[in-house]
């Protein structure tokens, strides 16, 4: 089965969602099977028996719920719950899926497993909408949002299936994620234990939708393609996917043209969820209001956030939840989990490599046996302390595994290393004239691509893939450092800090982070793809900034031609390790094609913009004395 992880937000049927690492202990109950084969139908059928229910909620709307209940009758156990949009299927008292929970080490220590269509998806009643905003103040059982579903499920489920412990868990990876983060909001007293994996957060604030105010294009594209309104209460029917009419999408979206052809040519008046993130392009109430990490208060179970460095969709998502819960409740156990994987990639891959990298161990069956599982069974079925840290964080560079009381660590100290000439990258600040700056001309027709093959949907490899490509063309620039002497470890936020100008009035930015290996790097062996690894640039993180939110994200503002201007703001946070003899560059350029939209490179608003008033634009980054741009970096001491 193909898990198409590479897609926004985690894109399958619930059921499908339980793909896990094919590793697992040794089987309790299967005495003939081989540890390390999967579990199967057959596996599910035998052990678990299947209930359907349309379980009521406060305001008469009913929610179907299948509900998987251990055969072995000798003990009690507690319910892990998933919620979801994307179908509860297969759907029949009698129809099993292959897998349950969240890898196969859960089905065989043996759960109560829960799974339900949300309000308005599938089977279930109600109105859907999209990243539901949550009511802290409910006036009357009309009142009802993500938090009152989850509740009214878990007192429902507590009187009416027998053989639970009276404890509950949920999980739930992308947007199932936001639903076990809402739904912790105001927590049922039974429930225990929670695990908000990728969650989709703040769509606007640098998860699915815009990063830094520049909208995430294909992503957002190849989602809405199939995820659509529904007229009525039905399962999931097949829809042929998307034709694009060819594998490049670079082609595809470039013949597009304008973001208002989206909808005018493919979608027309047939998704209003697209529509919605279109017409949204400034941080305005819409947005605001479907932050659920705002709302993050009367979290009293144990919370265990799950992320991964290379997700495309939702790498914010994970650290706002953990923060916000800190935040609002102190005395609340809550932990943070970050790995190198992709988007829900510690369900659906072995964590072992990505791309032409590689991180030396299978660290999903890592995370599965020893942080996952050990979590849930401390807080559901008092198996002992987990002795997990606050922070499980793997750090990219080195391939280890941190474990650290904060996230970020306490123990940084900012470094800075400034752009000079010659495309250096010093630690020492410049001391050249005004006009000391490197200039390329952004051209909206030609714009950069993100990746240097074809592809229609976003390759979750390129979050860390070989950027040399990139470092050909002229419109980017490039700047390093020498190599490092001694390994250099950044661990949080790493803060750009520019100083640019525009011959337009508005302009994206992109920078990127690179680790540049030494020239006498080993190639992988085998090396069937024929990878030289020497000189590899790899990226470690990057980020568009959309230039006219410079000062707000609410109340966007024009450039004035040719005047320096700063823009300063954070990437998402690393925890990578810069070895001895790597070097550090950053490139920065104006286009990340067709990752995200094209800037017209004019102050307008970009869904209403048309084909005329896309325009080149001439672009300075500045690294003089009065206008220094430079990169802080957050190093472990």
């Amino acid at each position: 089965m193909n898990l198409r992880v590479n897609r926004f937000r985690f894109v399958l049927p619930c059921a499908l969602l339980l793909l896990a690492v094919l590793a697992a202990v040794p089987a309790r109950w299967f005495t003939a099977q081989s540890s390390t084969e999967p579990p199967s139908e057959a596996e599910v059928r035998a052990h678990y028996t299947k209930y359907e229910y349309r379980i009521p909620m406060r305001d008469g709307i009913k929610l179907f719920t299948a509900v998987y209940v251990p055969k072995d009758s000798t003990q009690t156990y507690p319910f892990l719950m998933v919620r979801t949009p994307y179908s509860v299927s297969p759907y029949g008292p009698d129809q099993y899926p292959k897998r349950l929970g969240p890898a196969p080490v859960f089905l065989r220590d043996g759960f109560i497993f829960v799974y339900q269509d949300v309000r308005g998806r599938f089977l279930s009643e109600g109105t859907f909408e999209e990243m539901t905003p949550h009511k802290d103040v409910k006036k009357s059982p009309k009142d009802v949002d993500e938090s009152t579903d989850t509740y009214d499920t878990i007192e429902w489920l507590l009187h009416h299936v027998a053989g639970n412990n009276g404890k509950a868990g949920i999980w739930g990876i992308s947007y199932p994620g936001f639903f076990a983060a809402a739904g912790i909001i105001d927590s049922h007293p039974a429930l225990k234990a929670a695990s908000p994996q990728a969650p989709v957060t703040d769509l606007y604030m640098g998860d699915d939708a815009y990063h830094n105010g520049a909208f995430m294009l294909a992503a957002n594209f190849g989602f809405y393609t199939f995820f659509k309104p529904r007229a009525e209460i039905a399962p999931p029917t097949h829809e042929p996917r998307f034709d694009y009419g060819t594998t490049d999408g670079y082609d595809f979206y470039l013949h597009m043209g304008p973001l208002s052809n989206a909808k005018k040519i493919y979608f027309k008046d047939t998704n209003s969820y697209w529509d919605e993130q279109v017409i949204h392009p400034n941080y305005d109430q819409y947005w605001k209001s479907r932050n659920i990490s705002a709302h993050m208060k009367n979290v009293h179970c144990a919370v265990l956030t799950v992320g991964g460095w290379f997700d495309a969709e939702d790498l914010v998502g994970p650290r706002k939840i953990f923060h916000s819960i800190a935040q609002f409740n102190p005395s609340t156990s809550n932990k943070l989990v970050l790995g190198p994987w992709v988007h829900g990639g510690w369900a659906s891959t072995d964590g072992d490599h990505l791309g032409d990298v590689n991180f030396a161990a299978k660290n999903s069956d890592f995370y599965n046996e020893n942080i996952l599982l050990p979590f849930f069974r401390e807080h559901l079925k008092d198996a002992g302390d987990a002795k997990l840290p606050t922070a499980y964080v793997f750090e990219t560079g080195s391939n280890v595994w941190r474990r650290y009381d904060s996230w970020p660590p306490k123990n940084t100290q900012p470094r800075t290393l400034y752009l000079r000439s010659d495309g250096r990258l010093l630690p020492e600040a410049p001391s050249e004239a005004a006009n000391a700056f490197d200039e390329y001309v952004s051209d909206p027709q030609h714009p950069v691509s993100f990746v240097n093959f074809p592809a229609t949907d976003v390759p979750q490899t390129y979050m860390n893939a070989d950027q040399r490509f990139a470092a050909k063309r002229p419109d980017v620039l490039l700047y390093q450092t020498d190599p490092v002497e001694e390994d250099i470890t950044v661990s949080g936020p790493v803060s750009p800090r520019l100083w640019v100008s525009t011959s337009g009035t508005d302009s994206d930015f992109v920078v990127k982070l690179i680790d540049v290996y030494p020239m006498d790097f080993r190639n992988p062996d085998p090396n069937p793809k024929e990878v030289e690894m020497g000189g590899y640039q790899q990226l470690v993180r990057g980020e568009p900034f959309r230039g006219k939110f410079r000062n707000s994200f609410e109340k966007p503002e024009p450039f004035t031609p040719n005047q320096p201007t700063a823009i300063n703001f954070s990437l998402p946070d690393i925890n990578h390790s810069f070895r001895r003899g790597h070097r550090i560059m950053i490139q920065i350029q104006s286009t990340w094609f067709p990752l995200t939209d094209r800037n017209p490179q004019k102050f307008l608003n970009i869904p209403d913009a048309t084909e005329s008033d896309f325009v080149k634009a001439t672009e300075r980054i500045y690294r003089s004395k009065e206008n220094p741009t430079s990169l802080v970096l957050p190093v472990l001491q």
